[in-house]
């Protein structure tokens, strides 16, 4: 069994090594930036997501929010929930994840917001990492339309990128991060 410690510092370790992409990239967000935070490299690791699960599980536990379901944006969010939702399972612990359409579907069923339903549940949402917080909050927004009930938002990694700020205001929730670039040496 491995501890908590141990977890942080060799996922840290796989995100410096697999993750840290250096020279001038565009987001997203339309911003450039001088090294890229490739973190699908990380969630869909053999290794990594084990780690991304139990860690970011610690985060919500060690800052007292409680949900019953996590999730976020496709496709970011997608691999962190499912993470999120074995490593749970693996505690005996109920989660479910969820996935955030960029926008509702005009067919089938019409949801935004798949898998098991978030109305009226504590919810939190997901994102691998943020630089402006537009995916988050289009998250957060989709989520609160479907009755979920949105008690933070966690990311992997925080770019310190005005992300956090821009969510507490817009979005009136936490904003939680199991690592700040500062950790990654990207200062």
């Amino acid at each position: 069994m491995t501890t908590q410690t141990q977890d942080r510092a060799r996922l840290l370790e796989l995100i410096k090594e697999l993750a840290v992409v250096r020279g001038r990239v565009t987001l997203s967000s339309g911003k450039e930036a001088d090294y890229y935070i490739d973190l699908r490299r990380i969630t869909l690791h053999h290794e990594a997501a084990p780690l991304v699960g139990r860690v970011m599980l610690d985060l919500l536990d060690e800052a007292g929010v409680e949900a019953q379901a996590v999730g976020g944006l496709t496709m970011g969010a997608d691999p962190v929930g499912t993470a999120m939702l074995h490593e749970a399972g693996r505690q005996g612990r109920a989660l479910d994840a969820f996935v955030v359409r960029k926008a509702q579907k005009s067919y089938g069923m019409g949801r935004q917001v798949e898998g098991p339903s978030v109305e009226g549940r504590p919810v939190v949402v997901l994102e691998d990492t943020s630089t402006t917080g537009g995916s988050a909050l289009t998250a957060v927004e989709g989520v609160r339309q479907a009755g979920g009930q949105v008690q933070a938002v966690a990311v992997i990694v925080d770019r310190d990128t005005g992300a956090a700020e821009r969510i507490e205001e817009e979005a009136g929730v936490k904003y939680l991060y199991a690592f700040g670039k500062d950790e990654l040496g990207l200062d």
